[in-house]
């Protein structure tokens, strides 16, 4: 039996607790700053209020105040940050962290300093002290995993990613289920370039559902399937290229990380929203503001993160624009409120 920390109480770090429970493992769920209201409410016996679970008998939920006490003893880290909570995990880790101890993260994203790329995982590791980066075994997951669907123990299929092969092996160990089913690479750039990017993507065919609610469905009930299919096919084609050009393996692409998580991403959920009220015409600044002020879309947090860096590597010449079109309109879109262009001609070269 494990002790594990699952730092970050939303819906994927606490869906996380499932299979780690039904395992036996002792579980200590630290909300961040902003989780209070969650953690309040499953310490006083109420189901997740977005996940709609209770949390099982062996998870003890904590406020981040009590990060460093529920650290003690623990044998695993489960980052559960959204992309915006890296550096504030960093932060709050710093202090408590041990060498020893490692992290497994199923934040998601990339980051740019506006000459070159970094996976996620660089990041973290950016942000934590020397004695500690240099030697803390840090791994992440990547894959197709809606948070409620893993709650429900629906089937699950994911991938446990890093540099060290019997690490992956004993954390897939940990978490294995009948439902959740754990499959290993060292790809761990590949794997972390696309799920980072299938939000990007996503919110990219997102945009169908607007144009398709602007026009209108056709005399004979079409709807726009034919539109979504090759922006979908286009936004792989992109992932390729970006995760050969930051040093990742193909095999990543074409399996759960790339297109299988892309294609989860597509079937619902907020990066569909904001992409239904850009393709009805919205400016994104407006969508935003007007409709989900509180709302975290993480293809639009991609945009906004890489955009300038990619804007900045295609000037110089350090990215082929003619690649990406389709990535560059989405930043054109959100990073520069421009209205929905999608360049057919510019696609499948």
């Amino acid at each position: 039996m494990a002790k594990v920390v699952i730092l970050g109480a939303g819906v994927m770090g606490t869906a996380l607790s499932v299979p780690l429970t039904d395992n036996g493992h002792r579980v200590h769920l630290v909300g961040t700053h902003l989780d209070g209201d969650i953690i309040a409410k499953l310490q006083a016996g109420y189901p997740h209020p977005r996940l709609g679970i209770r949390v099982a008998e062996s998870v003890t939920p904590c406020t981040h105040e009590q990060l460093s006490e529920a650290i003690e003893g623990a044998d695993l880290v489960v980052l559960g940050v959204n992309s915006h909570g890296i550096n504030w995990a960093a932060q709050a880790l710093s202090p408590v962290l041990s060498p020893e101890i490692p992290i497994l993260a199923v934040t998601k994203g990339l980051a740019g300093d506006g000459e070159k790329l970094y996976i996620l995982p660089d990041a973290l590791r950016a942000g934590l002290p020397a004695e500690y980066s240099q030697n803390v075994q840090i791994a992440a997951i990547g894959g197709p995993s809606i948070a409620q669907e893993l709650a429900a123990r629906r089937q699950t299929c994911v991938v446990f990613t890093g540099t060290n092969l019997a690490l992956l092996k004993q954390l897939a160990e940990l978490l294995r289920r009948p439902y959740y089913h754990v499959w290993t690479s060292t790809d761990i750039i590949g794997v972390e370039v696309c799920v980072a990017l299938k939000n990007v993507y996503a919110l990219a065919v997102g945009l169908v559902i607007g144009l398709l609610e602007k026009e209108g469905k056709a005399e004979n009930g079409a709807d726009m399937h034919n539109l979504a299919a090759a922006v979908f096919a286009q936004g792989m084609l992109e992932t390729a290229y970006l995760v050969e050009q930051m040093g990742g393996k193909p095999q990543s692409i074409y399996s759960l990380p790339g297109a299988g998580d892309l294609y989860v991403t597509c079937q619902g959920g907020r990066n569909s929203h904001m992409g239904r009220l850009l393709g009805l015409g919205l400016p994104y600044s407006a969508a935003k503001t007007q409709y989900m002020p509180q709302d975290t879309i993480e293809g639009a947090s991609l945009a906004l993160a890489i955009g300038p860096t990619i804007e900045k590597m295609v000037k110089r010449g350090d990215l082929d624009g003619a690649a990406l079109p389709l990535l560059l309109s989405m930043i054109a879109i959100v990073c520069h409120d421009q209205s929905v262009n999608i360049p057919w001609n510019e696609f499948f070269r």
